[in-house]
């Protein structure tokens, strides 16, 4: 029997959050949610446009940092969770400012997170700010994985060097992605079902 994948065909925006008290509430049992943190423009919009099959459910931007709240998705019976970008420095200070304490408000504190989707950018090593966010990660014990994306960017033949340094630099080894061609999109729902128990 092969992994399972999750369908991420019906998704819909929920609600923007920059507060818990604006937070999802359910009717029922809380719904698992798997959150995605990165650096701002490495591609979390892209990423949840592929693996929904659709190119406006998140909303692109070629600027960075244009996201500044908690971006709630929901797939049936599971959400994903957009995190503001970090390290952009064109975005004024104070708002930066109300980044960390937002995300890390969100990973601390909401019961249902099952799971973390740190993404990166394949063609560089991880920034410092990768690296922060990877240590934080690991300390909080916190399920989670590093996406590799905007494989399509550079030659297939460097990609296994791309990713070896990526590994070490984080400690984890990537899957690599790329939201125009759909490489490695079934891993990456494989992996989202893993974080969902289903595997």
């Amino acid at each position: 029997m092969g992994r399972k994948l999750v369908n991420l065909r019906d998704g819909v925006f929920e609600v923007s959050a920059v507060k818990p008290a604006q937070y999802p509430k359910d009717a029922g049992p809380p719904l698992p949610e798997i959150a995605l943190v990165g650096r701002s423009n490495v591609g979390k919009s892209s990423l949840l446009n592929s693996l929904a099959n659709r190119r406006d459910l998140a909303k692109t931007s070629s600027r960075p940092g244009r996201t500044q709240t908690i971006n709630f998705y929901r797939f049936g019976n599971f959400r994903m969770v957009d995190l503001p970008g970090y390290g952009y420095a064109q975005v004024a200070k104070r708002v930066r400012e109300k980044w960390g304490p937002m995300i890390e408000a969100y990973l601390r504190e909401r019961q249902q997170l099952v799971g973390v989707i740190h993404i990166v950018d394949l063609r560089h090593k991880p920034t410092e700010d990768d690296v922060l966010m990877s240590q934080w990660l690991q300390h909080q014990g916190l399920p989670y994985g590093v996406i590799a994306t905007k494989a399509d960017k550079i030659a297939r033949g460097r990609w296994k060097q791309h990713a070896k340094v990526t590994r070490e630099t984080l400690g984890v080894e990537p899957i690599i992605f790329s939201a125009q061609s759909g490489v490695g999109k079934a891993e990456v729902l494989a992996f989202i079902a893993e974080l969902l128990g289903l595997n």
